[in-house]
């Protein structure tokens, strides 16, 4: 009878328990008319048939299996004219769905990706489901089945959030993909069995993502995008925001640029970065990339300048090293015979040069 989401709906039903709001719309209660025009079709117990052939089941507040985490967006406002706490989800899948939001990241991002985000997308999935995090995206085609993917490929749960009815399989291409998502994981939906996706659903899709993950990563979007529209409801939920950058020629990107950029997204590269980012502060902290010190980092000032000295090719004098080193002689001399020493030059008979490198392997 009500869209998911309605801010009209939630403002006449506020305080009222589900019964007496089917009571009111079934009576026809003044102030409701404008949900009157689906009272014709309504009928739950064909909806509960229609979910349980499908292999679906119907989860409301109170329920074991409903998450807390939904619960945030009681308090997280609006944005594109939805709001508010589901009703109730009809989730298939033999996964327990509170269990399975332990911990987990969405992952979101353009349907026309490119190679490289289809490819980030699937390696950053897998690489969160080896750690044991569950991926939690849309079902819909680029970044999102990508991710749902790689999550699969890693064996670890990954859950599809519809914009349609858990038995509709949308979009059609992808009707392998969710039914293996529904053995492995678990696909989950605000709208009864047999609706159609929309415009506005979708968008009331986007803050069940946000709101159900700990944290929501953004793979490729456009300025204008279901993506960033995620993230808004990451925000408003106070979730962590992540972008993952990628080429400035790239229009897909902009999105995720733009994220760093004005919005004070986390930059991430890494499975690690995200981890460190829906964690509790100060654990699971990541270190700056660094590169081992070699055997000339660790080399004095003298020994430095000398070794920079010495030619590549054609072997110099000890006197004509001391000039372009800057170096008196005796001093020259004596670095020469360390760098000799720790095999850095070699000495041939007109003079220091550096040593040949090694034939490629074949």
């Amino acid at each position: 009878m009500v869209e998911p989401g309605d801010l009209a709906a939630l403002e006449a039903f506020e305080g009222l328990p589900p019964l007496e709001i089917w009571d009111r719309l079934q009576h026809n209660a003044s102030g409701l008319e404008r949900w009157s025009t689906r009272l014709a079709t309504a009928d739950p117990h064909r909806d509960l048939e229609r979910a349980a052939a499908a292999g679906a089941r119907f989860v409301i507040p109170g329920d074991d299996e409903w998450p807390a985490e939904v619960e945030v967006l009681d308090e997280a406002g609006q944005l594109t004219r939805r709001a508010g706490v589901p009703f109730g989800l009809w989730i298939r899948g033999r996964a327990n769905l509170r269990h399975a939001l332990t911990r987990a990241v969405a992952i979101v991002g353009a349907r026309a990706c490119s190679s490289y985000g289809e490819h980030v997308s699937a390696e950053l999935s897998s690489g969160l489901a080896d750690n044991g995090l569950t991926v939690v995206s849309g079902g819909a085609y680029g970044i999102d089945a990508a991710a749902h993917r790689g999550a699969l490929a890693a064996a670890g749960t990954t859950i599809a959030v519809l914009a349609c009815g858990v038995d509709v399989s949308y979009p059609k291409r992808n009707s392998a993909l969710l039914s293996r998502i529904a053995e492995d994981g678990l696909v989950v939906t605000e709208l009864p069995p047999g609706c159609a996706p929309t415009k506005l659903r979708f968008l009331a899709r986007n803050r069940l993502i946000a709101a159900i993950t700990q944290g929501t990563v953004v793979i490729e979007a456009a300025v204008r995008s279901g993506a960033l529209n995620t993230a808004g409801w990451a925000e408003q939920c106070g979730r962590p925001v992540l972008a993952v950058p990628g080429p400035i020629t790239s229009r897909m990107s902009a999105g995720s640029h733009l994220l760093v950029r004005e919005r004070n997204a986390v930059l991430a590269t890494n499975v690690a970065d995200i981890i460190e980012a829906i964690s509790p502060f100060g654990t699971n902290l990541t270190q700056p990339p660094r590169v081992a010190p070699t055997l000339t980092d660790t080399l004095d000032p003298d020994l430095q300048r000398t070794l920079d000295a010495v030619p590549v090719h054609n072997p110099a004098p000890t006197d004509r090293i001391a000039s372009t080193a800057g170096l008196d002689v005796p001093t020259t001399q004596q670095c020469l015979q360390t760098l000799a020493a720790l095999t850095l030059i070699t000495q041939t008979p007109t003079g220091w040069r550096l040593p040949t490198p090694p034939p490629p392997s074949p």
